[in-house]
């Protein structure tokens, strides 16, 4: 891979040759602020808050659309960047709501990040007064445009990352706001419910109806089907609360669709759930162990080996996991008879 080296607040940055000078402070560590930036998407320089200056270079380029090059020096807060940066948060401010709930629950949206990382503690503009009606017709996220910025993420995500462009930026000027087409509720449109415009936006105008936050972390693989999404588990004591795309996974790289999104919490926690084998015994089904169930599972199977037997395999496990029970019918059980839920 080829690197070049930039100076960046007179540090030296060492980066690959394609990376732009937002990721470039990325990964040295050096914070810019950013509300229309996302790792996943292309470079889109719509907030102006990754403003910087760059020196024998006019004006204040966004770190986010630059290209960064050999022997750059870049400065990303200077008397002319904080002042730029301080009126655009300003404006922005002046037409979001001071109720955020998303600063309720996760401590600070990234809105409010922003504006206090450029030390800006009072409002200098009159808020103005938008009451546009929520959209809660999506069964798992609310969409609540009063709280919109205009970043774009939403849009770019479901154009860009899921490819279905169930929303796009109409109007024009102030009245400018991401809609279905004509306008629908979000259930209406041909949105798939994957939230992952939900968990780029970054201030409240997508949020999850159900929000609690997790003590406690885990990674495993998602169970719905066997392509092997990395998820992340959050619990709060023993119940399942939250999960999440695991991003340092190579199969999905943090991106989930509607199933392993939404669709874990409610069965995992689901007071209907088996939580041991059941054995039929006198006509009842009753509680047994593992080994208990596995051991009359096996002295019955004995009884059926070749074409006697046949097997359907589920497309809830993992590729892994349907070689050994296809292995095991054709080599343990002696045929071919196997099948799959997912080639129907």
């Amino acid at each position: 891979m080829e690197t070049i080296t930039l100076n960046i607040d007179r540090v030296q940055v060492k980066t690959r040759k394609v990376a732009t000078v937002l990721e470039a402070a990325q990964d040295a560590g050096i914070y810019i602020p950013t509300l229309c930036s996302d790792p996943d998407l292309e470079p889109y320089g719509a907030c102006r808050l990754c403003i910087v200056e760059i020196e024998n270079m006019r004006g204040l380029p966004t770190a986010c659309t630059t290209p960064a090059a050999d022997g750059m020096i870049v400065h990303t807060s200077t008397p002319a960047v904080d002042e730029a940066r301080r009126d655009t948060i300003a404006l922005l401010l002046a037409d979001y709501p001071a109720d955020c709930p998303k600063c309720t629950a996760d401590q600070q949206c990234d809105l409010h990040k922003a504006a206090s990382y450029v030390g800006l503690n009072e409002q200098p503009y009159r808020k103005s007064n938008k009451a546009i009606p929520i959209d809660a017709s999506n069964p798992f996220f609310e969409r609540n445009l009063n709280y919109c910025i205009l970043c774009g993420k939403c849009v770019r995500t479901c154009d860009e990352i899921v490819g279905m462009g169930a929303i796009q930026i109409s109007a024009r000027g102030y009245t400018s706001l991401p809609s279905t087409f004509g306008d629908r509720p979000l259930i209406q449109s041909n949105c798939v419910s994957c939230g992952e415009c939900l968990v780029r936006c970054p201030t409240a105008a997508l949020m999850p109806k159900e929000r609690r936050q997790p003590s406690r972390e885990v990674k495993t693989i998602c169970p719905y089907c066997g392509v092997g999404c990395g998820i992340v588990l959050g619990t709060d004591g023993e119940k399942l609360v939250t999960v999440r795309g695991n991003r340092e996974n190579p199969v999905n790289n943090g991106r989930l669709c509607v199933k392993g999104r939404f669709g874990i919490v409610e069965f995992v926690n689901h007071p209907s759930r088996l939580r041991s084998p059941l054995i039929r015994k006198n006509g009842e089904l009753v509680e047994a162990t593992w080994d208990e169930a596995l051991d009359l599972v096996a002295s019955r199977l004995t009884k059926y080996r070749g074409d006697a037997f046949a097997g359907i395999s589920s497309a809830k496990c993992t590729n892994e996991e349907n070689y050994i029970f296809q292995k095991f019918t054709r080599v343990v059980m002696g045929t071919n008879n196997v099948d799959h839920c997912a080639r129907l």
